[in-house]
């Protein structure tokens, strides 16, 4: 937070505060006074356990040095901030919750003293603590972007037994600029169940990803336990389900969970969880398992749940949870697709560096009708397909010799533009496009890609919308909505509810905006459990391409490398297999560590299946 500026240098491009005067490191020895001066990381490994400690109150401090010490003690690594709340009276100290939120601004937050309007007094100060806000976090550790102005009063008194300057009055939660929060805090998927999503034929549930931000260096696996103990998020709730039993939490006497160098952790539980099922038991702790995976260097690979008492409740292995519960990523896609210079639907081997296609079987590959946009079925038995006017939506199978079949939804719109987008697959087999015609504009889903369209509920949205993806959990679903000349992606919930009569109603809510900084979305897909890969533009700029996650915070790790004129983006949820763009340079690639390829010309709106 406003440690920027502080008593402390920080290295050049790095988030590590230096120098064992002000803060204490892992290993940290006196300086050297000979030898030869040699090289060092300008970025430390990630593996690195360098931990920052704050410096406690100087003696005699004065009221600035107070508050700007409590600052940067807020960004250092103490488990319960136990420096910072050095620098409050014991009443604050008691009534202070930081883990209640963390205001994350643009640049660190600047104090601005007040004095009193008739005189300064001489016990009593107050600073006013300012900045932009860039997002916040909160109890729940959820992110979601903020903006305006921040503006909260931190008042300070001279405490009579001691002589010495403390804060006495502060706003609840912790508050730091956004290169402290990208230092201190770490994005982990917790896991649940997908709810009003059947089962796979094999009995296998549906993961949904829930991400939540915890504290990097203390203790990270505890506290996302404890995340997961608690349920999903709020704005996730309605849509996933926890195996753990209601009040479900660690038993009172664990502070801190470890994996042994097995790569086992065990997780000892209260007596809520004591009278589970041996089925709902291994479901609890695959919820374990893929939520604790890749948050320690060497991961985690088996979970052991005990009872309040000590016993073992159960244990599960990775091998046991694949059986269980599938990721969007548990079935490798096998093709990548676009639409070729023929209009034809054809396909190329995933991950493959050839850049030979063949057309795809069945009636879409065979030419039967031109197209501009289709989607394959997750499954990849199926595929869908927009008439070369936007006008109708094809469903036919992917074998050699069937028939087409006549459309199953047919738009009104007047223009090419404002008719059919390109259409997206669930995870459950249920298949979804918009139709942009200004008379009629809707969301339609078609269950089993067939049947009667039903038209989805969207209440919250404000524009029409111009892209659909929906995510392989099949709750969550990603738009971009135009209005006023300005696209957004927005990222919606997907609620289902079944009639007496048999038939479904389905709504999108809590519609939230994920790219507030971006003036113009161009084209976006899913690429991962929570990350989306999205080519737009800022107010003024030029078009890029970047990965934001599904709460609206961007992944650690770097963007794609540019490319000039993008007007489609394909990517798996399987982060393993590259990017597909439609560009300038028309169907190109990007393999993990490679540059952009080009894989032919004439060639259209590429796609993964989903």
């Amino acid at each position: 937070m406003g440690a920027e500026g502080g008593r402390r240098w920080r290295a050049p491009r790095t988030g590590v505060f230096v120098g064992c005067g002000a803060v204490l490191l892992a290993g940290c020895a006196s300086m050297p006074d000979s030898g030869d001066l040699r090289g060092v990381e300008s970025t430390p490994r990630q593996d690195a356990q360098v931990r920052v400690f704050a410096m406690p109150p100087r003696e005699n401090a004065g009221p600035a040095e107070i508050v700007q010490g409590f600052l940067e003690a807020l960004t250092s690594d103490d488990p319960q901030y136990e420096t910072a709340r050095e620098y409050l009276t014991s009443g604050a100290s008691r009534t202070w919750h930081p883990d209640q939120s963390t205001t994350v601004l643009s640049d660190g937050p600047n104090p601005v003293p007040e004095h009193s309007r008739i005189r300064e007094a001489e016990d009593d100060y107050s600073y006013t603590l300012t900045g932009g806000k860039f997002a916040v976090v909160d109890a729940q550790h959820a992110y979601a972007p903020d903006s305006g102005t921040y503006s909260q009063t931190v008042h300070l008194t001279l405490q009579k037994k001691t002589n010495q300057w403390r804060i006495d009055a502060l706003p609840q939660g912790v508050v730091m600029g956004r290169s402290d929060f990208q230092r201190n805090y770490v994005s982990v998927n917790k896991y649940y169940y997908a709810a009003n999503v059947p089962a796979a034929e094999g009995g296998q549930l549906t993961t949904v990803a829930d991400p939540v931000y915890v504290r990097s260096k203390v203790d990270p696996v505890t506290s996302t336990v404890r995340a997961l103990l608690k349920g999903p998020t709020r704005w996730l709730d309605p849509v996933a389900t926890s195996s753990f039993p209601p009040g479900t939490a660690l038993r009172k006497d664990v502070t801190s969970l470890s994996p042994d160098d097995q790569n086992k952790l065990t997780v000892p539980l209260n007596d809520n969880a004591d009278r589970v099922g041996r089925t709902q038991c291994s479901r609890m702790a695959a919820q374990l398992l893929f939520t604790l995976q890749d948050l320690t260097p060497t991961g985690v690979n088996q979970v052991e749940l005990e009872r309040s008492d000590g016993r073992k409740l159960c244990e599960l292995d990775e091998s046991r949870a694949e059986s269980i519960a599938s990721h969007g990523t548990a079935k490798r896609s096998e093709y990548e697709y676009f639409i070729d210079g023929k209009q034809r639907l054809v396909r190329l081997p995933s991950g493959s560096s050839s850049n030979q296609f063949d057309p795809a079987p069945g009636a879409l590959g065979e030419g039967e009708k031109k197209l501009r946009a289709a989607a394959v079925s997750r499954d990849e038995d199926r595929a869908a397909g927009v008439s070369a006017d936007g006008q109708y939506l094809y469903v036919g199978p992917l074998e050699p010799g069937t028939p087409l079949g006549n459309p199953v939804l047919t738009s009104q719109g007047l223009s090419e533009d404002d008719r059919l987008t390109t259409p997206s697959w669930d995870g459950g087999g249920d298949l979804w496009v918009a139709d942009r015609d200004p008379k009629h504009p809707r969301l339609v889903v078609l269950e089993k890609g067939a049947g009667q369209p039903i038209e989805v509920s969207t209440p919250e949205l404000d524009g029409r919308i111009e892209a659909v993806r929906v995510a392989a959990d099949g709750v969550r679903i990603a738009l971009i909505v135009q209005k006023a000349g300005k696209t957004s992606l927005q990222i919606g919930r997907v609620e289902r509810q079944r009639g007496a009569d048999g038939h479904s109603a389905v709504s999108i809510l809590g519609l939230r905006s994920v790219t507030p900084q971006l003036e113009e979305v161009t084209a976006m897909s899913w690429a991962g459990d929570s990350r989306l890969v999205v080519v737009g533009r800022e107010s003024g700029g030029v078009q890029q391409m970047r990965y934001v996650q599904v709460d609206g915070s961007v992944p650690a790790g770097n963007a794609p490398p540019s490319l000039t004129g993008v007007k489609q983006i394909a990517a798996s949820e399987d982060e393993r297999l590259p990017l597909v763009a439609y560009s300038e340079d028309g169907i190109v690639r990007l393999s993990a560590g490679a540059q952009w390829q080009k894989v032919v010309k004439p060639g259209t709106a590429p796609v993964y299946p989903g």
